[in-house]
């Protein structure tokens, strides 16, 4: 068996998520770092849903920020205008993501390469002129605010009431640990090893008795689920939401985020996650040249780091002598 798919790289991988998370705040200062690592631990949630779609299953999808938007925008209308708790909202965006992936897919998922990925990123436009456009419902360009459930500020999750920074970042960071576990269950289960069987060879894998056309859609339905999550969380964090959330730019920013990682690995995408969403903030130093230095920092990474930081970093120590 693989190293990387061996049984205890599963416990491993929880139990290096869970540590970072619970020391991180010893380092913290102030407000601004919980927002920044909540942002981490949102971003992250979507992307180890694409870590499922391109990881697994070998499929891309440049427009999964579409999924990311309906997510946040059910939170934003159904609080607004309809006065539904944050939790239901946050189902009720995860169920609508669900089944649109389900009738979108079953078309669009019959498509190869970079036609595959050209459908994906139209569906993703659509989804960012609808909220654009459909300025009674959402606020146009503009945006919206989502508003809180109790008039103090507050909103109950779950029982649970979610205000402050830190208590946002505990929140944020149980739900990727949930999802990080799901992933990592689904990897080595028989659903998962019929998903990495896709990702090698469609036609071996279908001479093996997988139903391509069920696994693609089955993965592209759970990485919606994941983005929409995200994007709900987002919203309710945030506090206000734009069409910019589904927008082309941000679907990209998802994808690097989880390649630059390495989409082979829950642990991966999660770290390039962390990456993407950290290093902007910190290279504000450099002033005018903070998007150059970053486009060198990434360039740097996949020329010498090809399948991704973390695949590629563990590799290197697995050959390195005794």
């Amino acid at each position: 068996m693989d190293a990387m798919t061996r049984p205890g790289m599963k416990t491993a991988t929880l139990i290096v998520l869970i540590v970072l998370i619970a020391v991180a705040p010893l380092v913290f200062s102030g407000t601004y770092h919980y927002r920044i690592a909540t942002l981490v631990f949102i971003n992250a949630i979507a992307v180890t849903g694409l870590v499922v779609l391109i990881g697994y299953a070998g499929q891309v999808s440049l427009g999964h920020a579409g999924f990311f938007g309906i997510g946040a925008y059910a939170c934003a209308i159904g609080a607004t205008h309809f006065g539904v708790p944050p939790l239901a909202c946050i189902a009720i965006g995860a169920v609508l993501s669900g089944a649109i992936a389900y009738v979108v897919g079953r078309p669009i998922l019959r498509l190869k390469g970079y036609y595959l990925a050209v459908a994906t990123l139209g569906f993703g436009i659509l989804v960012a002129m609808a909220l654009t456009n459909e300025a009674q419902w959402t606020g146009g360009p503009d945006g919206m605010i989502v508003p809180s459930i109790n008039p103090r500020g507050w909103f109950a999750l779950a029982g649970l009431k979610v205000k402050t920074a830190v208590a946002w970042y505990w929140l944020a960071g149980t739900v990727m640990i949930v999802g990080a576990w799901i992933a990592l269950n689904l990897k080595d289960s028989t659903s998962g090893r019929a998903l990495r069987a896709l990702h090698d060879s469609e036609i071996a894998a279908r001479v093996a008795g997988v139903d391509v056309a069920g696994a693609k859609l089955q993965a592209f339905v759970i990485s919606a689920v994941y983005a929409s999550v995200a994007g709900s969380l987002f919203a309710l964090f945030n506090q206000f939401i734009t069409p910019d959330a589904a927008d082309f730019l941000h679907s990209i920013e998802l994808v690097t985020m989880t390649v630059l990682g390495g989409a082979g690995m829950v642990l991966g995408g999660i770290v390039g996650a962390a990456l993407l969403t950290i290093l902007p903030q910190a290279l504000t130093v450099f002033q005018d040249y903070e998007s150059v230095a970053l486009g060198v920092i990434m360039i740097a990474v996949m020329i010498f780091l090809g399948r991704g930081l973390v695949p590629s970093l563990a590799n290197a120590l697995r050959r390195r002598p005794a």
